[in-house]
């Protein structure tokens, strides 16, 4: 029974939490050369956010960016901005308690329940920009519900920026 319930907690967490993470890459581009970042603060302006949500996502940037071996620099080998995306989702659920027979028919067979709910998913772009060519390198989309009422936002935000910097550079992935 106690691993049942385990079982059943762990798996609430991490539906709670789950990002789906979506990368894209020029192919051509070695990405061992690129040793240092900095941002781009032309796109990141641009960005329809609060202040805070974006020293969030900044701050958990350097944090990931740095664990992966590049170092923020004054002249560096890359430019980095993120974008940001949120769309609502409607969910409609009917339930007819009782009753048998072919088909649906709300006046027939009993009583009927309907539960509607909406939830925001929210999509961050992460782009790597070549700082000599200008040309977008590597792209990293995680996807996920977000809400505005949450107490732990950086936690959120850390976890959202984490597990899409995961997947770069891509030739580490398999």
């Amino acid at each position: 029974m106690k691993k049942i319930i385990a079982l059943i907690g762990i798996s609430f967490l991490a539906s709670c939490s789950s990002v789906f993470v979506f990368t894209d890459h020029d192919s051509s581009v070695d990405f061992s050369q690129y040793k240092s970042f900095a941002y781009y603060k032309l796109q990141i302006d641009e960005v329809d956010l609060s202040d805070l949500d974006k020293r969030r996502i900044l701050k958990a940037l350097d944090t990931n960016l740095q664990a992966k071996g590049l170092t923020k620099s004054e002249a560096p080998d890359l430019l980095v901005s993120f974008e940001t995306k949120a769309k609502e989702k409607v969910y409609v659920n009917n339930f007819n308690t009782w009753g048998w027979g072919w088909g649906w028919n709300p006046w027939f067979w009993g009583p009927n329940y309907s539960n509607v709910s909406s939830q925001t998913e929210g999509t961050l772009y992460i782009n790597l920009i070549d700082a000599q060519s200008k040309q977008l390198v590597w792209q990293g989309k995680g996807r996920g519900r977000i809400s505005e009422y949450t107490k732990k936002r950086d936690e959120l935000i850390s976890h959202f920026v984490g597990e899409i910097v995961s997947m770069y550079p891509p030739e580490l992935i398999n």
